[in-house]
Order: C-alpha cells, then sequence, then structure tokens
C-alpha cells in the first residue's frame, strides 16, 4: 500500500525559506524518480522539481525545475529514509500553494499534501 506523508508547510513572509519533506512508503524508493508537485484552488496541479533514482546511492539524482522556481528551490533525496525534500528559498507570495510529492510520473494515489502560506 502506498503512503505519501508530505510535512513541513506553514506561513512564511516573503524572502523567507522553508523546507518540506516527504515519507513515502509502498514504493521501491531508491528506484523511483521522484516529483514535488503543487495546486492552488481552481488550477491544475503543476509539476515544480524533480530528481531521478540514484539507485543504491544513499542521496542524489539528476534534477530538473520548471523556471518560475529555478534558482530558489532545491529538492533533494535520502534513500535510506525514503524521503524526498524540497528547500525553498526566496519565497514569493505567487508560491502560495498545497505542496505534495509523488512519484514522476505521478500515481494515482496522492498523500494529504503540507500547506506553504507566503504572505506578510
Amino acid at each position: 500500500q502506498v503512503q505519501l506523508v508530505e510535512s513541513g508547510g506553514g506561513l512564511v513572509q516573503p524572502g523567507g525559506s522553508l523546507r518540506v519533506s516527504c515519507a513515502a512508503s509502498g514504493i521501491l524508493f531508491k528506484l523511483a524518480d521522484m516529483g514535488w508537485y503543487r495546486q492552488t484552488p481552481g488550477k491544475e496541479r503543476e509539476l515544480v522539481a524533480t530528481i531521478t533514482s540514484s539507485g543504491s546511492i544513499t542521496s542524489g539524482g539528476n534534477t530538473n525545475y520548471v523556471d518560475s522556481v529555478k534558482g530558489r528551490f532545491t529538492i533533494s533525496r535520502d534513500n535510506a529514509k525514503n524521503t524526498v525534500y524540497l528547500q525553498m528559498n526566496s519565497l514569493k507570495p505567487e508560491d502560495t500553494a498545497v505542496y505534495y510529492c509523488n512519484v514522476n510520473p505521478p500515481l494515482r494515489y496522492w498523500g494529504q499534501g503540507t500547506q506553504v502560506t507566503v504572505s506578510s
């Protein structure tokens, strides 16, 4: 049974930083390409960052980002903990969304997400 549990969201001022985490189970995590997605009300879910599998290596993988977050967000993974992270710096109000992790391309199952609100 797949479980994706996101955490670490919250309220942060513009220009601030936040790191969100996602603990995965029920998948062969170290062989899975992972992604962080976000969604705001009335809009489709958007893929913002991806990291490829790194096999037996504990961390690493090739990363890719949507243009709007390049240079500000960093995706990483820890295969020993079955966890993927998204470090978000220089946050902007338009980054406000519910953030989800999933396999890339995504499974039908989605976790509950974690709310990130960027506001003064």
